[in-house]
């Protein structure tokens, strides 16, 4: 995720401080990753040098003055560009389990075995996953979503390698 583009997405509601901007970011988006205060300034002062972001006044307070940032035309049209450009959809045609499933059956290891150890860990994540959707906010359960459907996937990909198994063994041997 872009978190310049991001936080130009923020602002968009109004001036906010580095602070604020944190909190707003970790608060819809950080669940499991909270951006770093270093990385938000940092972020800011690119923002602020590319001219998408300008200062919007100074406050003092108990500490160094607090910077209050506000987006520009030029970061509007960032991110009106950012939302109407599709994301590349994720292939996994490298995928380290298939690379795997081959030395396993190369090197007369059980094959069988890597594929349900790695069943075993996806429906695990996919309970943490669930437990997670049915106790979060609706942002959460999006989220779980988008990640169950793509564990969903790796188990049918899984349940059809295993299901293809002797073939590929004959092939791999070949």
């Amino acid at each position: 995720m872009s978190i310049g583009l991001t936080l130009l997405g923020l602002l968009e509601s109004g001036p906010c401080h580095g602070y604020d901007l944190k909190r707003a970011y970790d608060d819809r988006f950080g669940q499991d990753r909270p951006v770093h205060y270093g990385q938000v300034y940092s972020t800011l002062a690119r923002l602020l040098r590319d001219g998408l972001v300008e200062a919007n006044g100074l406050e003092a307070g108990g500490g160094p003055e607090r910077k209050r940032y506000a987006i520009t035309s030029a970061g509007v049209t960032d991110v009106v560009n950012w939302l109407a450009t599709p994301e590349k959809p994720e292939l996994y045609l490298q995928n380290t389990l298939y690379t795997k499933v081959v030395l396993a059956l190369l090197s007369g290891r059980g094959a069988v075995e890597v594929l349900d150890i790695q069943r075993s860990a996806h429906l695990r994540t996919m309970r943490e996953l669930t437990r997670r959707k049915t106790q979060g906010d609706l942002a959460d359960q999006l989220i779980c979503d988008h990640a169950l459907f793509h564990l969903e996937a790796d188990l049918r990909w899984l349940e059809l390698t295993a299901a293809r198994l002797d073939q590929l063994a004959e092939r791999v041997r070949a």
